[in-house]
Order: C-alpha cells, then structure tokens, then sequence
C-alpha cells in the first residue's frame, strides 16, 4: 500500500501521459482530461487510462468506481484510489 504522496505521484504521472493526447485539454488536474472532453467516451470503465491505474495500483476499477473517479480532481481521486485498494 502507497502512501498519499507516493499514489498521487504515480497517478499524476498516468494523468499527464493521457492528457497529453488531447491538446484541447488544460492541465486542471481534473481526471476527465484524460480522455477527450470534446468527444467524451461513452464508456471509460476498461478505457486505457483505466488499465494503466489498475495496473499500477494493483486494483480493480469498476462502472461505478470509473463515472465517480472521472469526475474527480487528482487529489479526491487519488484518496478514492487508497480507499479501492484497502476495499480490495
């Protein structure tokens, strides 16, 4: 288990390479910059940000815990991300 600081680092990092794909987006530290906020998904649960936090935080996202993480800036969603991996 990571602690905050540790977990917020990685997920930043995660955040920034998807981000970068989507020149439209600003750097809010919103999670939903990591996809096309001009053509949103129609689903993100399974979407490759999705993967490469499951990955790196050893945890399971699922429909309900991706639509909540989404809309969430870094700092809530890395808290959120703690409480799925003490849940798992």
């Amino acid at each position: 288990m990571s602690t905050y600081k540790d977990s917020y680092n990685i997920l930043h990092e995660i955040y920034q390479k998807h981000r970068r794909n989507y020149r439209e987006n600003g750097d809010s530290k919103q999670m939903c910059c990591m996809w096309s906020t001009n053509e949103p998904p129609d689903q993100i649960e399974g979407t490759e940000p999705f993967d490469d936090i499951e990955t790196a935080f050893n945890i399971v996202i699922d429909e309900d815990d991706a639509m909540g993480l989404y809309d969430m800036y870094l700092k809530d969603a890395t808290k959120r991300i703690i409480e799925i991996q003490e849940r798992d």
